[in-house]
């Protein structure tokens, strides 16, 4: 008893010792009543940088009033600010009725928020980590002498790039806005699309020391009220000093770090979030960066672009089969070459036989390395195309590739025919709308180039079984990730493989959205007629 009365109180202490260390520190962070004291704090924090300018004035009645505005140079809108805000405190308010309000007896702090500030949003303030996150945000700080209270104002401005053409994802028919780095125009880029009262959007700020604004919207009555949940546990579950790039929310929240498949969906086109609302996922937005996030991803959804849903539907269930066939091409095809040429003679007619052996008999190499060396070689040249200047970038890597190609089998280090092969695995990788799915091809490539290698068709095969069984163990915030094929839903087909008519897909898919599943009451009724001809 003595044992366990010693632990309690034990506990009980460290537990009076945190509620003291907190009480200590919320009185740390609280506001002065002494402008100068809160001023020269502001300065100590910010170590006197110049960017942070600070202006005192006087106010009121005969100016005894002493004030306080501090913004950021560069993050604030300077105009806003002279207009609205030092023009109504110095030469506004004198002659005015307002003037006699500003007097010592009332509550200056009440007075200029709801008579004087001619802003449209403006909040009061009393905790000194609030006003340093909102100073460094671009918000104008107003304090004033003997109050431990203030103002902040959002009057934010910065350099933007704007709305823009989607660079990442090009499509031939389509809208042509992309999202920016800005939070807020992002944001309303889905409201334009969405003008639904159910679609609600929760901020947060991730960071310590970068203090990033990250946005989660859904569609309540759609969105599965679980996936929500999870979403939201995960976001308030990361604790790290800077979020940069939704990338860095990616990494912290995804299912499967280790795996080569992307389980978040992102995207840089509104129209695409917008459909993904409309089908009960989560949009997570992430200020600084044009990417956003889309949660549960499923393997087939980076097999569609918005470009399907925008043209007749037999044409886009042709182009989808072709980016699978593309994927399997550009994941398998150096492997099935080694497989057939190296173990696996009989599955080749006899005349490519010959030829094959003809172009081979020379070659220093075995077929595997062969694939090696121009796999990387390529990679090398698809990444200096990227990081070179654009006016140059392009013609580098095709003229490079060609160039190369042909010297190595000239040369005999390379044999002709692996070198159409890697140049249709190349052209076939950049088949895929997502450049996440093209990477995870890149990567399995080299793996089953290993197996085919030690095994032939038999490492193949096993390998894409290992594939298979690794896809259906997936999932994403709780949906399994080969949803609607594993599971099999038949309902759900009509967005898999193949794309039905618009008037046909009177459903949400089953497994995301649990509530309110129907676009529209019945397919019949949806489907267009030709109007009938009326003889009088």
């Amino acid at each position: 008893m003595g044992f366990f009365r010693k632990k309690n109180n034990s506990k009980m202490h460290s537990n009076s010792i945190s509620t003291s260390q907190m009480m200590k520190t919320n009185l740390a962070n609280e506001l002065k009543t002494n402008l100068q004291e809160n001023l020269q704090r502001i300065k100590d924090s910010l170590g006197k940088s110049s960017d942070i300018i600070i202006r005192e004035i006087r106010v009121g009645k005969e100016e005894t009033i002493k004030a306080g505005i501090i913004y950021t140079d560069g993050l604030t809108d300077t105009i806003s600010l002279q207009n609205f805000i030092l023009e109504t405190l110095m030469l506004d308010v004198e002659g005015t009725e307002l003037q006699k309000k500003l007097s010592p007896e009332q509550n200056l702090i009440s007075v200029l928020k709801d008579f004087a500030m001619t802003v449209g949003e403006i909040k009061e303030l009393s905790n000194f980590e609030e006003l340093l996150t909102g100073l460094l945000s671009g918000d104008t700080i107003i304090l004033i002498d003997g109050y431990a209270q203030g103002l902040i104002i959002s009057n934010r401005h910065w350099v933007e790039r704007g709305v823009t053409e989607a660079t990442a994802q090009v499509v031939v028919r389509g809208p042509r806005e992309g999202f920016s780095e800005n939070l807020r125009i992002n944001t309303a880029l889905v409201r334009r699309r969405l003008k639904d009262p159910d679609l609600w959007m929760e901020s947060k700020v991730i960071g310590k020391r970068t203090k990033t604004n990250v946005a989660m919207m859904y569609i309540k009555g759609i969105a599965n009220d679980k996936i929500v949940k999870e979403v939201r546990l995960r976001l308030d579950k990361i604790d790290i000093d800077g979020i940069l790039e939704s990338g860095n929310i990616e990494e912290l929240i995804q299912d499967a770090p280790y795996s080569p498949f992307p389980t978040i969906f992102n995207t840089e086109r509104p129209d695409v979030v917008a459909a993904a609302l409309l089908e009960g996922r989560i949009a997570i937005l992430v200020d600084g960066t044009p990417f956003v996030l889309v949660v549960p991803a499923m393997f087939v959804q980076f097999f569609q672009s918005s470009e399907d849903y925008y043209q007749r539907a037999d044409i886009a269930s042709l182009i989808r089969l072709l980016r699978f066939f593309a994927f399997s091409i550009a994941m398998l095809a150096p492997a099935l070459f080694i497989a057939v040429t190296t173990f696996n003679h009989a599955m080749l007619p006899t005349g490519l036989l010959i030829s094959l052996a003809a172009q081979r008999e020379g070659a220093p190499f075995p077929a595997f390395v062969e694939a090696i060396i121009m796999e990387v070689t390529f990679e090398i040249l698809r990444e200096a195309g990227l990081r070179m200047p654009r006016s140059i970038g392009s013609a580098i890597s095709i003229v490079g590739a060609f160039v190369i190609g042909t010297a190595a089998v000239e040369a005999g280090i390379i044999s002709a025919a692996m070198v159409i092969v890697v140049s249709i695995t190349a052209i076939s990788s950049f088949v895929s709308p997502t450049y996440n799915l093209a990477i995870s091809g890149r990567i399995l490539r080299f793996g089953f180039m290993a197996l085919a290698a030690s095994f032939g068709l038999l490492g193949i095969t096993i390998g894409l079984i290992a594939l298979l069984l690794h896809l259906c163990s997936l999932r994403s915030f709780g949906v399994p990730y080969m949803s609607s094929l594993a599971p099999f839903n038949l309902s759900d087909q009509k967005d898999t493989f193949i794309l039905l008519p618009i008037w046909k897909m009177f459903t949400r898919p089953r497994l995301i959205s649990q509530q309110n599943i129907v676009r529209q009451q019945d397919s019949a009724s949806a489907k267009p007629e030709p109007p009938k001809n009326e003889r009088g």
